[in-house]
């Protein structure tokens, strides 16, 4: 527990100090989420349901993209620099590693979550129930895992150019095709039966249903564990492919 917990502590501190990390994460949707509120869908029927369904659409897009991002391009830096190797003669094992990595980049979607649904609280004046604020934020916190296995798939790259580039382009298609952006319903047919499979989509939707006064659905639950799981094995197979070779 020592070394996981001193693990989390220096990934915690080099994150918070990685100035991409304070600008996708935090700056980002708070600008997105000004904009989609105050200057564009201002007409909408009912602006309050409207105000809190999309604070939860970019808190759930700041934490998908830290998950993604942050986490995923950070491993392969490590790998690039020698320090994923160095990590494997030291005591440390790699379980430990990586748990710590992802745990500490939970711990930063604390803090994320928490600026986001303050900002949504200054901004537009959010008003949810102490149940529906603790339970949306727990459901993004805990729903975030199967992009934090995604952000460990894209670690296994080894440029990160690469990973860079497939990284963002993952994550804008995530975003937009999962309704984070704007709502799956204003989309075409084909757009919307593609979406409702996505993990993206899955992940939002269960806190929209939170501040709709309902529950994350069994279907949302079942999707996102299946993600989890193919990205954990996908992860794990392109891993030991590498130190095969």
């Amino acid at each position: 527990m020592k070394l996981i917990g001193l693990q989390c502590k220096a990934e915690i501190l080099r994150v918070l100090r990685n100035p991409y990390f304070v600008f996708w994460s935090l700056l980002m949707p708070i600008v997105f989420y000004f904009i989609f509120t105050k200057v564009v869908n201002t007409d909408a029927a009912d602006q309050g349901q409207w105000q809190a369904h999309y604070l939860m659409s970019m808190t759930a897009f700041s934490v998908m993209g830290s998950s993604i991002m942050t986490l995923g391009i950070r491993m392969v830096q490590e790998k690039s620099q020698g320090w994923s190797t160095f990590m494997r003669l030291t005591p440390l094992p790699d379980s430990i590693y990586f748990l710590g990595q992802m745990i500490g980049q939970s711990i930063i979607h604390v803090l994320s979550i928490t600026v986001i649904f303050i900002a949504g609280a200054i901004i537009n004046g959010v008003s949810l129930s102490a149940f529906e604020w603790i339970m949306s934020g727990l459901w993004i916190l805990i729903g975030s895992i199967p992009f934090l296995a995604l952000g460990t798939l894209i670690g296994a790259m080894k440029k990160v150019e690469t990973a860079a580039g497939v990284s963002n382009v993952l994550y804008m298609v995530l975003a937009v095709a999962g309704g984070m952006w704007m709502p799956l319903e204003v989309m075409p047919k084909v757009m919307q039966s593609i979406g409702k499979w996505l993990p993206s989509y899955n992940f939002g939707n269960g806190a929209w249903e939170i501040v709709r006064g309902q529950l994350p659905s069994w279907k949302n639950i079942i999707i996102l564990f299946g993600y989890l799981i193919i990205f954990m094995l996908l992860s794990k197979y392109v891993r030991r492919k590498q130190e095969a070779v």
